[in-house]
């Protein structure tokens, strides 16, 4: 078992680039981009990192000449032969060659696009702009960048003894999450860790303990490096840059309130089974739910990544009932802030009404709550987004209107395209 206490303390982490490969990064990007790629190829995207948490000053944490230096050595990156040998002839989802020749083929010759970096009020302004399919690939790697490089600025001024106690004291409360998640008959559970991780080493320790305290509880991970190393299950369906940005180019108020099912009429000519997992809530689940073609409750499930979850679940429950669905033989995907607590109490409730599964984030591979002073480690709530398509702005509107994001004129032009009436603001922690 690897000791990250004396990795972090003999090294300071010049050993350890923070993204190691093209494919530490979660499976529905790779899903995604090669929809896009096929679908999409010359769609202009622009990307940009947005911190929510503004006390969260990054720029004065985080040193500009670090932050460049890795984000230069991910553009370096290409995949390796036993990478791409990975993804071609594995099996996904229990489907063989998921990934088509062609986009391999471009995928193994592809170089991320440059960036656009500045410092302004204490925050990194990072900007990628380019052509959709390659852009996209920036997301994930860019935000591991920036919560590991404010992990090791915290870690730079710690003892070696000082190290190996706040491991010792975070391993230990991984391992007790666990332990109550082990007595919880029929869990399903899988790790989403990766875009807020503490650090890639972490995440694969986490995924390694998760495995065998839950064996077979534990369905994979949504890391595809860490699932190639461990020999597991790459985890992952779709995201909401797809009705995103597909309702940044609809040219009229009918397009756009079309745009987001378009998403899904072009995701199930490639996808069935378990990938056909349906997200709703980019401009409000009980809309998007209502004005729903028939043959989309006919999908395997739904994630909920927003608003109160047991909200989100009985609303998807109600609407398979009304289209004649049994939501007894339907997947719920629970994935929005989730941690012990919460994952056993919506287990509880649930269990036996719907097939439930949780994609558990940022409390699993990134819960350094109260382990140094001033909450240096705590988690925060970071993204980076699509924000213009083909030079349109894009807009999120969620079921939480604290994760809503895009120009104000184009907000209510969307809550009256999509009929969002008011909705109830949660606490945004991660």
């Amino acid at each position: 078992m690897l000791d990250i206490a004396t990795r972090v303390w003999n090294h300071k982490w010049k050993i350890d680039p923070i993204v190691r490969s093209l494919i530490d990064d979660d499976f529905y990007k790779l899903l995604m981009c090669q929809s896009v790629f096929q679908s999409h190829p010359e769609t202009h995207v622009k990307f940009s990192l947005i911190n929510r948490t503004k006390s969260v000053k990054m720029a004065d944490l985080i040193d500009e000449g670090e932050l460049r230096e890795q984000l230069d050595h991910i553009r370096s990156l290409s995949l390796s032969r036993g990478e791409s040998t990975w993804l071609r002839g594995n099996t996904f989802y229990g489907k063989r060659q998921m990934f088509r020749s062609d986009f391999m083929e471009w995928f193994e010759n592809m170089r991320l696009p440059e960036y656009h970096l500045e410092k302004r009020d204490g925050q990194y302004e990072l900007t990628f702009e380019g052509k959709w399919c390659e852009v996209m690939l920036w997301e994930i790697p860019a935000l591991a960048v920036l919560m590991e490089l404010r992990s090791r600025a915290v870690l730079d001024s710690m003892g070696k003894f000082e190290l190996q106690v706040l491991y010792a004291r975070a391993m230990t409360r991984v391992w007790e999450k666990v332990e109550r998640l082990r007595t919880v008959e029929n869990l399903r559970i899988a790790d989403f860790g990766t875009r807020r991780r503490h650090s890639f080493l972490w995440q694969d320790w986490c995924v390694q303990a998760m495995r065998e305290g839950l064996g077979d509880k534990f369905v994979g991970t949504s890391n595809c490096k860490i699932a190639m190393l461990r020999d597991i299950e790459a985890i992952g369906t779709n995201a909401h840059e797809l009705p995103m940005v597909y309702s940044a180019l609809a040219k009229t108020d009918a397009d756009l309130r079309q745009a987001p099912y378009q998403v899904l009429e072009d995701w199930q000519e490639e996808h069935d089974g378990n990938l056909r997992i349906i997200l709703p809530d980019t401009y409000g689940t009980q809309g998007f739910l209502q004005s729903a073609p028939d043959w989309l409750a006919g999908w395997t499930g739904i994630r909920i990544d927003s608003g109160d979850p047991a909200t989100g679940a009985e609303i998807a429950i109600n609407w398979w009932k009304q289209r004649g669905e049994d939501p007894r033989e339907k997947l719920v995907i629970f994935s929005d802030g989730l941690d012990v607590e919460k994952i056993i109490e919506l287990h509880k409730q649930f269990e036996g009404r719907v097939r439930v599964s949780f994609g558990w984030g940022t409390l699993l591979t990134n819960d350094f709550r109260g382990l140094v002073p001033d909450g240096g480690l705590d988690p925060f709530s970071i993204v980076c987004k699509a924000v213009e398509a083909d030079g349109n702005p894009t807009v999120k509107l969620s079921d939480n209107p604290g994760k809503a994001m895009g120009p104000a004129d184009e907000i209510e032009r969307y809550k009256r395209v999509f009929e969002l009436g008011e909705q109830e603001r949660q606490e945004v922690i991660v």
